[in-house]
């Protein structure tokens, strides 16, 4: 990891443990200046009222539950991935949603669309937006005012009838005929038969198509991401993949991922045929794709080196943004 050409800064070193950058549990989201706080409302899944045996909580406003537990009551089946700390929702409109600790990106069936707020794991359960996982599970969300009860109740679909059945569907749900043949996989030009039934609750992520990255992208990154931080942690090997990806983003570096590597020289391995005998492991794998689907320990920092190895006015010049294993990253 060498010098690159760059403005030199004020020396102002902000040192950030990154690995508490990765905690998006409650506590963690109050020390970043946000409002959490426990409640205990009572729960009626279709009228019966439930316990869910699990935290619930206000953040900034917003009501998180533990997302498994509420998919159950619903007869969906889930099932837990630990090494990749994801979740897989099956519903019983089967429907599939992967959803995965910190990662602001979800698998919803054949599509990957970016959400508004990100999950956190806390008390060993993953939780997410209360309003989100209605929309997911195909339920309508009726809470009251101080947030005490909460009602979620399952919507069926909609069957279309023999006359004007899709505009009476589009007008009866409060949704555009665009987003309907969407939300149930439809082309636009696609003639609906009367008798099909329609899902008629509608993601809000569904307009917010996650940005794409290629097979080929996502293993030239965990393969760098393995030769040069294999070693450290998973968060050290996020950091690291997030430098990459904020190159790519930044205007001073090329703007795709293989350009980025392959250029200047921080990155030995891609010039020395180190990168082209690396095989990832898992955690390199996850930490590559986590970093695609945008998350991000270490916010925009462009740089990565080890202080024992690397010194000089260059490194000491920049800003620090967090240490994490044996690596600084910094702005």
């Amino acid at each position: 990891m060498n010098r690159e050409s760059k403005l030199v800064r004020k020396p102002i070193i902000v040192i950030v443990i990154g690995l508490l950058l990765l905690c998006f549990g409650p506590m963690s989201v109050a020390s970043a200046g946000q409002a959490v706080s426990v409640l205990n409302p009572t729960i009626q899944v279709n009228g019966k009222t439930v316990k869910l045996n699990s935290r619930v909580f206000n953040v900034n406003g917003r009501i998180y539950v533990p997302a498994a537990r509420v998919a159950q009551l619903f007869g969906a089946k889930t099932s837990w991935n630990n090494m990749n700390e994801e979740l897989t929702i099956h519903t019983a409109l089967n429907d599939q949603i992967v959803i995965g600790n910190g990662v602001p990106v979800v698998y919803f069936n054949e599509g990957r669309y970016r959400m508004d707020a990100r999950p956190f794991l806390k008390d060993e359960r993953l939780y997410l937006p209360l309003r989100l996982v209605s929309e997911i599970l195909h339920a309508d969300l009726k809470v009251s005012a101080d947030a005490d009860v909460i009602k979620l109740t399952t919507v069926q679909p909609a069957t279309v009838a023999a006359d004007n059945g899709l505009d009476v569907v589009v007008q009866s749900y409060s949704v555009s005929k665009k987003e309907l043949l969407n939300r149930n996989e439809l082309a636009g030009t696609a003639e609906v038969k009367p008798g099909t039934k329609l899902r008629v609750i509608v993601p809000s992520f569904l307009d917010q198509p996650a940005k794409s990255f290629t097979d080929a992208d996502l293993m030239l990154l965990a393969k760098i991401t393995m030769v040069e931080s294999g070693y450290e942690p998973y968060a050290g090997q996020l950091a690291l993949a997030n430098v990459i990806l904020n190159r790519v983003k930044d205007p001073r570096f090329p703007d795709t991922i293989r350009d980025v590597i392959y250029s200047g020289r921080q990155f030995p391995p891609a010039h020395n045929g180190l990168l082209d005998k690396s095989k990832p492991n898992a955690t390199s794998l996850r930490a590559a794709k986590d970093a695609l689907n945008g998350k991000n320990n270490i916010g925009n920092a462009l740089y990565f080196y080890n202080p024992g190895i690397s010194k000089g006015a260059f490194w000491s010049s920049l800003d620090t943004v967090a240490t994490i294993g044996h690596h600084r990253f910094a702005a």
